[in-house]
């Protein structure tokens, strides 16, 4: 993706997301509060969520630091409601962006291969680049999505859905649009540099999987379980065919 185009796609995904807020905060104004503080009880959602991010049956020569590897999701999803108005179910689409970060344990990081291609990585070493001297701050990938988050939702109270206990079943389907290995450190000079490079690295342009969300209107625990594998097959290191894995807590702004 082109470096320049990148800045201009995350201003209009944050001019989007900013212009929901206004349009739904309008819709507040109009709608009655919890009678306990509380969200505003209007009928779309716009969560956050907050999570760690994991790769499922990856290479041993693959580690991961676990807090360091994260997920931020941000998704509007409005619901509709099915079999019937008391029936407590309702099924809720939306769309949004996600983004997840694989920071590595070793002192290493991502490069395209040259054997296999353009659209392909080998994990390295970052000494054999940059020298022996050097102190590692931050080694890390970052994968970003356009997301459409597909969710059945069965909510306890079945005749105000802004009140009680609900969890969730559904699907989710993300299309990449930009991925870059990030590496800052220290050189042999004591100079710090920061080496950002944006590519494929081999990584399946679609992803898919199925996840699990539980908790009230306003705060809740989510699970993802990615069906297919997160680099395209041969591509990535090691030969890798390891799914995501991603789970965390979320809050709903409306």
């Amino acid at each position: 993706m082109n470096a320049k185009f990148y800045p201009e796609l995350m201003k209009k995904i944050y001019t989007l997301l900013f212009a929901l807020v206004i349009i739904q905060t309008s819709f507040a104004q109009e709608k009655p509060k919890n009678s306990i503080g509380g969200r505003p009880n209007i009928p779309s959602d716009l969560v956050f969520e907050f999570g760690f991010n994991q790769l499922n049956n990856r290479p041993e020569d693959m580690g991961l630091s676990f807090f360091d590897s994260r997920t931020f999701n941000v998704y509007f999803q409005h619901p509709f409601k099915i079999f019937g108005e008391e029936s407590g179910i309702t099924f809720n689409p939306g769309f949004g962006v996600g983004s997840d970060k694989y920071a590595f344990k070793d002192p290493q990081n991502l490069v395209n291969n040259p054997l296999l291609g353009t659209e392909s990585s080998e994990m390295v070493d970052l000494t054999e680049i940059y020298g022996d001297d050097i102190r590692i701050k931050t080694n890390s990938l970052a994968v970003n999505y356009f997301d459409i988050p597909l969710d059945f939702v069965y909510h306890l109270n079945k005749t105000n859905h802004s009140k009680g206990f609900r969890f969730s079943i559904g699907a989710k389907v993300g299309i990449l649009y930009e991925a870059h290995t990030k590496n800052k450190f220290k050189d042999a000079d004591g100079l710090k540099r920061k080496v950002k490079d944006s590519q494929n690295y081999g990584l399946e342009k679609i992803r898919y999987g199925l996840t699990f969300k539980a908790g009230s209107p306003g705060f809740y625990t989510w699970f993802y379980y990615g069906l297919n594998s997160t680099f395209q097959a041969g591509k990535g290191p090691y030969g890798t065919a390891a799914s995501q894995l991603n789970f965390g807590v979320a809050v709903n702004v409306f």
